[in-house]
């Protein structure tokens, strides 16, 4: 390996390092009571290095949730392979389910806790190609264009993609939180996954014309 390569696996691994120590701390601590300097101090390193990756905690957390939408658009794929509009639904929630039940600390960070979403949307209409927030867009446009597709092909009765996007997006994001969170505890609901299996049908049934 040359030296050049070498000083680029360094740098990629460094960055990794922040990254991780980032998402332990924001996840314990809250993000707005992180500073770069506990980012540093749990690495070992100076702030002055987490300056060299990172303008500042909001590009870091942006970072994060890039990483994050990148692994879920990842595991869209799988749906995206089912030609039939209908299943290809219900295969989005469950690969979303089991993103967020394999993930669940990225799950948290994109899609649960407080973050600086004021930092994040401008950072996502700035215009720059590496800023852009693609993969978000990409998986939400997935269950856009699949529900319309159902439309299209009169498998289901809600007249708007987009508003039936947003209620199935709140039907399983709302079972990933409770399964993440271990509310499901609290009513001592037996085998919660084979429930939310059973939800996501209902879900596909009352969709259905």
């Amino acid at each position: 390996m040359g030296i050049t390569e070498r000083k680029q696996r360094e740098k990629e691994e460094m960055r990794e390092r922040i990254l991780n120590a980032a998402i332990d701390l924001f996840l314990r601590e809250g993000y707005d009571k992180t500073s770069i300097r506990q980012i540093a101090d749990a690495i070992e390193y100076s702030p002055a290095t987490i300056y060299l990756y990172f303008k500042d905690k909001d590009e870091l957390f942006f970072a994060i949730h890039h990483r994050g939408f990148e692994k879920l658009f990842a595991a869209m794929s799988e749906a995206a392979a089912e030609v039939n509009p209908l299943e290809r639904l219900k295969v989005i929630g469950r690969v979303y389910l089991k993103f967020a039940i394999e993930n669940p600390e990225f799950y948290d960070l994109m899609f649960v806790m407080r973050a600086p979403m004021a930092a994040l949307k401008h950072r996502t209409n700035c215009g720059e190609a590496d800023c852009d927030w693609q993969h978000g867009r990409r998986s939400y446009e997935l269950l856009v264009n699949t529900i319309q597709e159902c439309i299209n092909q009169y498998l289901v009765r809600i007249p708007n993609a987009e508003e039936g996007a947003i209620l199935a997006w709140s039907v399983v994001h709302g079972m990933a939180t409770l399964l993440i969170r271990e509310r499901f505890a609290m009513i001592e609901l037996t085998d919660p996954e084979q429930k939310m299996e059973a939800v996501l049908d209902h879900l596909i049934r009352v969709m259905r014309i």
